[in-house]
């Protein structure tokens, strides 16, 4: 099952994107004997600054056929690591081939695509800003991988 970062804005290079860069590098090497993999960034940019709305549209363009919709939010479902990885491993022992994660603009996700939304997660009731939820996202995702290989990576 191929994963699909999809995030309003751009990020530039730093300590954020090589960390991020490294966490879904893990995933790729860790995920791929699990059936899991690649992992990609999709990023789009309302460069007329219309809103959410528009941000909603190209977020829509950017996620593939038939995908499995998951939303980052803050009105999501906080979940413990080893359910994440639950989680991921039930999309894809269903037999769904992809998986788009969702990371809004600065104001969120317009609520018509999050009832779109096969589920949605969240860090927590504080708002965290676009490159730290991927951060976060990265390296959970790699985390569920290992979690689901069975590797010690993962301490409870």
């Amino acid at each position: 099952m191929r994963l699909h970062i999809c995030a309003v804005g751009r990020l530039r290079s730093g300590p954020e994107k090589t960390l991020i860069d490294d966490y879904l590098q893990r995933f790729d090497r860790t995920g791929r004997a699990l059936g899991l993999g690649p992992a990609r960034i999709v990023e789009v940019e309302d460069k007329k600054n219309a809103g959410m709305g528009a941000e909603a549209q190209l977020l829509r363009k950017a996620l593939p056929k038939g995908a499995v919709i998951c939303t980052l939010d803050e009105r999501g479902r906080v979940l413990s690591s080893p359910d994440f990885a639950n989680k991921i491993a039930g999309w894809r022992d269903g037999g769904r081939s992809d998986l788009a994660f969702i990371i809004g603009g600065a104001d969120g996700i317009d609520p018509s695509l999050r009832a779109e939304a096969d589920f949605s997660i969240s860090f927590g009731q504080m708002v965290w800003p676009h490159m730290m939820v991927r951060l976060m996202l990265s390296e959970q995702i790699y985390r569920a991988a290992t979690i689901l290989s069975g590797s010690p990576y993962h301490r409870v």
